[in-house]
């Protein structure tokens, strides 16, 4: 078997069988330490006997099986040193030779992947460090991808993660799916989660490729389910519907070379018109359920964006008032640069420029892509070329996607040919 295509296999299945791979081994090990470590070993096992046996039909099957197997070998070796150091240490609490000690029944979470991701979000930890842990031992997002959507560091995202781990670990808080009535408790969390999977996909933080559609996919998925589990909770289905509405545009973000289309570019006739039906229906229905939170509030917004005809016929003061009443709910940084784009189409870009200026002094957007890239935009629109070109420039030193980095580079040469100087190079 060729090299390059078991390492092309074993990197998909990464991708699509990491979290059932892991659910599925951490029921067995009981330990999401030991899970994680018996199940990257299963994938370092599997491109040796891959190329020797060549990939099997179900990959997924055989690296759950494979990791399963080096848990519960693990759990043997250490219940028989317990055995004989019974002075040193406690002794074992679950038989690992006993199969109905390593599968309980979770009727309250059907999906795998999902009970896990409710598992993560345990109480005790920190809010930001149950979302961390989840989507990078979860939903395997690399840890930069999951810095970059907290607007922290790599080390500082890193060392959040490894405390959230060790806490588990020293508080022995054990691998336990909570039942239905603790579920809310957790949602947020939850939802937090799948909400930054969804957008770690929909603009991929490095790379070519401007989406990773598996991810989007993924996190649909999980948003399908969390809605009809606990469709009481008007939340579950306003993320849902911000998904729906933002991914059916999906098709027209990029051109047929992969060059990056803004919304104004997009031919909205190719938008997914079944998902905004589908989206615009169950953004109602969580409207409808009493005041609004922050997903239901951001489908709202995606809604407006989904039934305008074009970019110049979108209601942009209804998407301003709308951003107010997110920031009542969700103060954050992000949220108030997508206001002061907003209020630069409702409004004129004079307008939303000293917006800017007040977001610049905020450290957690130092390092933050999209606000010089903001600035740039308004700018050009301005006709000061000169200062637009120095905001392209910041905002090409921040960005690491190939794609958002093509159009940055384009729109570059642009208002520097219009400023009568020669763009830097890229």
């Amino acid at each position: 078997m060729q090299a390059d295509a078991v390492a092309a296999a074993l990197a998909q299945a990464h991708r699509s069988e990491w979290a059932f791979v892991l659910s599925a081994t951490v029921r067995v090990a009981g330990d999401l330490d030991l899970a994680e470590e018996c199940a990257q070993e299963a994938y370092v096992s599997a491109l040796q006997a891959w190329t020797r046996d060549g990939i099997p039909e179900r990959p997924g099957a055989w690296l759950t099986t494979a990791a399963r197997n080096q848990a519960r070998d693990r759990l043997r070796r250490e219940v028989t040193l317990r055995r004989k150091l019974p002075l040193l240490v406690e002794p074992a609490t679950v038989d690992p030779q006993d199969p109905a000690d390593l599968d309980w029944p979770d009727a309250a979470v059907p999906d795998d992947r999902l009970r896990l991701v409710f598992t993560c979000c345990h109480p005790t930890l920190a809010p930001e460090a149950r979302v961390a842990l989840t989507l990078r031992l979860v939903c395997g997002v690399p840890t930069p991808d999951v810095a970059r959507a907290f607007l922290v560091s790599e080390p500082t995202m890193a060392a959040r993660i490894t405390r959230a781990k060790k806490k588990i670990s020293e508080a022995r808080i054990p691998y336990r799916v909570p039942g239905r009535a603790e579920l809310p408790e957790r949602l947020d969390s939850v939802l937090t989660a799948v909400h930054l999977l969804f957008s770690t996909g929909h603009t991929a933080g490095e790379g070519d490729a401007l989406v990773r559609e598996e991810l989007c996919d993924r996190a649909l998925h999980l948003a399908r389910t969390l809605a009809a589990l606990l469709p009481e909770q008007a939340e579950t289905r306003g993320l849902l519907g911000l998904l729906l509405l933002t991914d059916a545009r999906r098709a027209t973000r990029t051109d047929e070379q992969g060059r990056l289309l803004l919304l104004a570019d997009q031919d909205r006739t190719r938008w997914d018109q079944r998902a905004i039906l589908e989206g615009l229906t169950v953004t109602a229905g969580a409207l409808a359920s009493g005041p609004p939170g922050r997903f239901t509030l951001q489908a709202a917004i995606a809604g407006v964006h989904a039934m305008a005809p074009s970019l110049e016929q979108t209601d942009w003061p209804r998407v301003v008032h709308l951003y107010d009443r997110l920031l009542a709910v969700w103060n954050t940084p992000v949220v108030a640069l997508n206001r002061a784009a907003a209020v630069a189409f409702a409004d004129g870009p004079a307008a939303a420029l000293p917006l800017l200026d007040e977001l610049a002094t905020d450290p957690r957007l130092a390092d933050y892509p999209y606000l010089p890239a903001t600035r740039a935009d308004l700018l050009r629109r301005l006709g000061d070329a000169a200062g637009a070109a120095q905001s392209y420039r910041r905002a090409m030193e921040l960005t690491a996607n190939a794609a958002e980095r093509a159009f940055l580079e384009q729109r570059l040469a642009e208002v520097s040919r219009a400023a009568g100087a020669e763009p830097a190079p890229g």
